[in-house]
């Protein structure tokens, strides 16, 4: 079955069509189509990873849209299977609730909800919650273990349907689920319809500030349509008449933005949070060209040094495995071209485990394997976690094993 793509012609914030090539990554299948053996003898079809500059709004961007229902039909990911995702999730509820000073018993709506986490940090403080979802196993799963989530795109019109069954929200969240939704104008006016009129939608997405600044390539992938900064945000909530109030930049996937939108003229003061952060973003120049040309140098300089010493320990008999499984993976290992110098991946969520990596196949595997393997390097893909990973490896690490940083520059330990 031929698998839809659409090229897009104008930039989702705006509708312009003064649009660059920015940078551009080698393509890849869909990062979490990680496979089952029987199905070894399939082609997986590749997908471009070019991010294109709006030089009429700054908004970066894929144009090349894959169809959502395969990208997310048979989903796997899960937000307790990342590390500190759930206390992350706890403290971002408490944040939100005591900057909107919600009551309890509000209603809260949840966009990409997942299997529930941080709805439930949100039912542990009195609010009545709702999940939306299209993954439809998870969100099953989510209901059954007692958080609503409808399996759906969300909509306007789905957001009508909510609104006239449950009433208004007085928070939508949507998180790490903004840059994944290519028709962004109508995400924005089902929130516009479902948001009471003293309500706050609030969104966390990978910020394109630390995409570009940190050469983030892990974060690039084809869930993430868009690669929002604030200056394009604050021109594209106002055509929807509503108004980013507030912002702020925390460490989550390497550094996200986190925006605070109301309707127009609603009760929030606007903080001056977004005018220091529109201020930042002029200096880093990230609506022009010389950011994402930096970024590209930096990549191919990481590129080259973890070749060289990947090719060097290959040369001298070492084996190298990998560890790490996740979805912007994929990605490193079609960039980095790993597939040539690592015999084995590994990762701690089981449903990762016993299957291979999109197109290259590389097996993945529990982190068991390194001791029953016993490789001489491990190169750490998931570099984020990489004190987590230590502690838990420490027998690993005590045998004289070494690890590979790749990112936010190579180095061994």
């Amino acid at each position: 079955m031929a698998i839809a793509v659409t090229h897009r012609k104008t930039c989702r914030m705006c509708g312009g069509r003064n649009l660059t090539l920015a940078l551009g990554l080698t393509p890849t299948p869909i990062g979490e189509a990680y496979v089952s053996a029987d199905r070894l003898d399939e082609t997986q079809p590749t997908f471009p990873l070019d991010i294109y500059l709006c030089h009429d709004c700054g908004g970066a961007q894929f144009l090349s849209v894959v169809d959502p229902k395969v990208v997310y039909g048979d989903y796997i990911y899960v937000t307790s299977v990342s590390l500190g995702l759930p206390e992350h999730f706890r403290k971002y509820a408490a944040d939100v609730l005591r900057r909107v000073n919600a009551p309890a018993g509000s209603f809260v709506v949840e966009l990409g909800s997942n299997e529930g986490a941080l709805l439930r940090a949100f039912q542990t403080h009195g609010m009545n919650v709702l999940g939306v979802d299209p993954a439809r196993a998870i969100a099953e799963a989510a209901t059954a273990a007692g958080v609503e989530t409808w399996p759906a795109f969300f909509t306007g019109e789905l957001a009508r349907r909510i609104k006239s069954e449950c009433g208004a929200a007085t928070i939508i969240a949507a998180n790490n689920v903004f840059a994944n939704i290519d028709d962004i104008d109508d995400l924005a006016e089902g929130i516009r319809e479902l948001l009471s009129p003293k309500g706050v939608f609030v969104f966390e997405t990978s910020y394109l500030g630390d995409v570009l600044d940190g050469a983030l390539i892990d974060t690039i992938f084809h869930e993430h349509l868009t690669y929002f900064s604030a200056k394009p945000l604050v021109s594209f909530f106002r055509r929807h008449g509503m108004e980013l109030f507030h912002v702020e930049r925390v460490l989550t996937k390497g550094g996200s933005l986190r925006g605070f939108v109301q309707h127009a003229n609603g009760p929030h003061a606007h903080s001056s949070s977004v005018d220091v952060l529109l201020d930042w973003e002029a200096e880093k120049k990230l609506d022009q060209m010389e950011a994402f040309d930096a970024c590209a140098r930096k990549l191919a300089e990481t590129k080259n040094q973890l070749q060289e010493l990947l090719q060097n320990l290959k040369a001298s008999g070492k084996t190298i495995a990998g560890y790490g499984a996740s979805v912007g993976i994929t990605t490193m290992l079609y960039f980095f071209e790993l597939n040539r110098y690592l015999s084995f991946l590994v990762d701690d969520n089981p449903i990762k485990q016993n299957r291979y990596s999109p197109g290259q196949h590389i097996p993945a595997l529990a982190p068991q394997a390194l001791y029953e393997r016993k490789p001489d390097y491990v190169l750490v893909l998931a570099w984020r976690f990489i004190e987590a990973i230590q502690s838990k490896q420490k027998l690993f690490w005590d045998q004289a094993g070494k690890f590979i940083l790749p990112l936010p520059s190579v180095k061994v330990l």
